[in-house]
């Protein structure tokens, strides 16, 4: 005589699929434990690696920082000045303020090194040393867009002293894609124009100009914008 099937409920069923569950989990962990302890290991010194580096990376910053406070009243007063420039790149040892290149050297990865990095393009640009300049305008890699604008701007400045006006335009119209605002992108772009306008790229020059005109009309490039273009088309 056949008895009815009895009806399992839910909850047996998932304790059913619970337990089945647990059994292969814990099969896995035995027939791999030792692989699985050693893949722990790896993961913790990993994140002890990450901690120390994190830690290291903020104590060198607030050191690059520290210095680059000391050097850079040097900086801010040369404004044309090679010895005040020269100063501020080799620093005063003697005084206890390190220079703007040994600051790279030595804390070149962090944020405050970075920034110590762009005063140092620009003083070597302001001595005419363009392809120091330019190298670490290259290298320059900062949080800020105005900075990294100002950045591609240098390498424009560069090329553009070492008479590559065509690649010079070129940086200063990236320039004017990192950063919009009245003040710097039309100055990028006027600075594009007349490299444009140097390099032979006559049209491209005038586009320029008159993009200037349409979209900064408040500007001083957009009231000189006329006279360049006048100049460009004859």
């Amino acid at each position: 005589m056949l008895h009815p099937k009895k009806k399992i409920s839910m909850k047996e069923i998932k304790q059913d699929q619970l337990v089945t569950a647990y059994v292969k989990v814990t099969s896995f962990y035995e027939a791999n434990k030792k692989f699985i302890s050693y893949g722990t290991t790896a993961l913790i010194l990993i994140i002890i690696g990450i901690v120390i580096y994190a830690n290291n990376r903020r104590a060198n910053d607030e050191k690059a920082a520290t210095e680059l406070g000391k050097v850079y009243a040097i900086y801010d007063a040369a404004t044309g000045d090679i010895a005040q420039y020269k100063l501020a790149i080799d620093g005063q040892p003697e005084r206890g303020i390190m220079g703007l290149k040994a600051i790279v050297d030595n804390y070149g990865g962090t944020t405050s090194g970075q920034l110590a990095r762009f005063y140092l393009a620009t003083a070597y640009y302001n001595l005419g040393n363009y392809d120091e300049a330019l190298k670490h305008f290259e290298d320059y890699d900062g949080e800020s867009d105005l900075l990294n604008a100002a950045a591609m701007a240098g390498i424009g400045k560069c090329l553009e002293a070492k008479g590559e006006y065509l690649k010079a335009a070129g940086k200063f119209e990236n320039a004017a894609h990192i950063v919009s605002n009245e003040t710097n992108t039309p100055d990028y772009l006027n600075s594009a124009a007349k490299c444009y306008g140097m390099g032979g790229e006559k049209e491209k020059a005038i586009s320029l100009l008159k993009r200037i005109k349409k979209e900064y009309p408040r500007t001083q490039f957009a009231r000189d914008a006329d006279r360049y273009i006048s100049q460009f088309s004859a």
